[in-house]
C-alpha cells in the first residue's frame, strides 16, 4: 500500500494519525460531548459532514487562490467555509432534530472553532492532495474523530456506573482516560509515517 493510495490515506488519518488522540486537535468537543454515547455519535457525524464539506471547498478555494497568486488568503477563506458549513448543520439539526440540537448545546457552534477542522484544511493543502485524496483524508479524519468520541463516551458511561471515590470522578478521571486512550493509539504509529 503506497503512501498516497486512498486506502492508506483513509486508515492513516483515522487510526494512525488520529487528530484527537495523536495530534491533540479538537480536544474541547472530545471532552465536552463525550459524556453520553448517543450525543457523541451524533456529534461525530456532524463533524464528519463539516470535514467533508470543508475539504472539498478548501481544495477548490486553494486551486483558485493559487491560480490568481493570492495564497495568503487561504486561512481567512478556510475559516469562512468552516463557519458556513457549521451554520448549515446547525440549521438542519434545529429543523429536523430539535432534541439533538439542544443536547449538543454550545458544542455545536463550537465546531466552527474546532481546530481539527481547520487543521484538516491546512494539512491537505500542505500535503498537496488531489480531490479524491482530500475526500478520503476528510472521511478518515472524521471517522477517527467519531471513533475517539464514541470510545471515550462508552468508557465514561461505564465509569459512571462504578462506585468511585469522589476525588476520582469528573474532569480528572476524563483526562486520565483520554491520556490512556492516547497512549493506546500511539501504538499504531509504527504502521505508517
Amino acid at each position: 500500500m503506497s503512501d498516497d493510495s486512498l486506502t492508506f490515506i483513509l486508515l492513516n488519518s483515522c487510526i494512525i494519525n488520529n487528530f484527537v488522540l495523536s495530534a491533540f486537535l479538537g480536544i474541547c468537543p472530545f471532552l465536552g460531548v463525550s459524556g453520553k454515547f448517543e450525543t457523541a455519535s451524533r456529534m461525530g457525524l456532524a463533524v464528519v459532514f463539516v470535514m467533508v464539506v470543508t475539504s472539498v471547498c478548501a481544495y477548490a478555494i486553494n486551486a483558485l487562490l493559487v491560480s490568481v497568486g493570492m495564497e495568503y488568503l487561504r486561512l481567512i477563506c478556510y475559516i469562512a467555509v468552516i463557519a458556513s458549513a457549521v451554520q448549515l448543520v446547525e440549521m438542519a439539526l434545529r429543523k429536523h432534530s430539535p432534541g439533538l440540537f439542544r443536547a449538543l448545546g454550545i458544542y455545536l457552534p463550537l465546531i466552527t472553532t474546532n481546530c481539527a477542522i481547520l487543521g484538516l484544511a491546512l494539512f491537505q493543502t500542505f500535503k498537496g492532495y488531489n480531490l479524491l485524496q482530500c475526500i478520503a483524508y476528510a472521511l478518515g479524519s472524521g471517522a477517527g474523530f467519531t471513533l475517539a468520541l464514541v470510545i471515550m463516551a462508552g468508557l465514561r458511561e461505564q465509569l459512571a456506573l462504578n462506585n468511585l471515590p469522589g476525588i476520582a470522578r469528573g474532569s480528572g478521571l476524563a483526562l486520565m482516560v483520554a491520556g490512556i486512550l492516547s497512549l493506546a493509539f500511539m501504538g499504531f504509529a509504527g504502521l505508517g509515517n
